[in-house]
């Protein structure tokens, strides 16, 4: 696995290969990211038309952190439907290989300025949310970072502003909501992975 600490990797095939988390060896994860691009005519829009498949086909789910293997898969992510950064970020990982753009994960702490008691109580009683994952996109020369997390019914219930992705420029988590109100802080950024590195992740949990 390479990892590079700060910054951005060369590409390589490392980020182009099935592994057994971007699992786009599966037929169900090859078959909906070439759906979901249909005919897009290059990169770009195929990326673009990637994250906002992965953004609202898959509803996200802050209480489904689990410290096992299987729900990091992107097959399982498809299988099950719902998930919440970490996996739906292996997804669109996993997409964007099957259709030949070079992807890897990036991790961030982010604090959650509007964390709901819920969570918050999942987190003992912290507001920081550990390794905040993200899809990063080789486009055109240039890694961008997007993360797919908040499908955009959750955004219009909860008054969240949608993180969209124009594939010319990083989509992260907006600093307000859609009523000013402070919403993510991204904290410390932990790096970029050419694959999903779930002994980081589950012991710093």
């Amino acid at each position: 696995m390479i990892y590079v600490e700060e910054g951005f990797p060369e590409v390589g095939p490392e980020f182009m290969c099935p592994t057994e988390f971007f699992d786009f060896d599966q037929e169900p994860v090859r078959r909906f990211a070439y759906d979901a691009i249909a005919d897009a005519p290059d990169q770009k829009a195929k990326a673009i038309r990637l994250y906002y498949a992965v953004r609202d086909s898959i509803r996200y789910d802050p209480y489904s952190i689990s410290l096992e293997l299987g729900p990091y898969k992107a097959s399982n992510v498809l299988a099950t439907g719902r998930a919440y950064c970490l996996p739906k970020a292996n997804l669109l990982i996993a997409c964007a290989r099957a259709v030949g753009i070079p992807a890897g994960i990036g991790l961030s702490d982010v604090l959650n300025h509007l964390c709901t008691a819920r969570l918050r109580r999942m987190m003992g009683g912290r507001e920081l949310f550990l390794h905040h994952g993200y899809a990063v996109l080789y486009i055109d020369g240039s890694w961008l970072k997007a993360a797919p997390a908040f499908n955009i019914e959750l955004c219009e219930k909860f008054d969240v502003l949608p993180t969209e992705f124009d594939g010319e420029h990083h989509a992260l988590f907006q600093p307000v909501d859609a009523l000013g109100r402070d919403h993510m802080e991204y904290v410390k950024d932990h790096g970029i992975w050419s694959d999903f590195p779930l002994d980081r992740v589950a012991g710093d949990f």
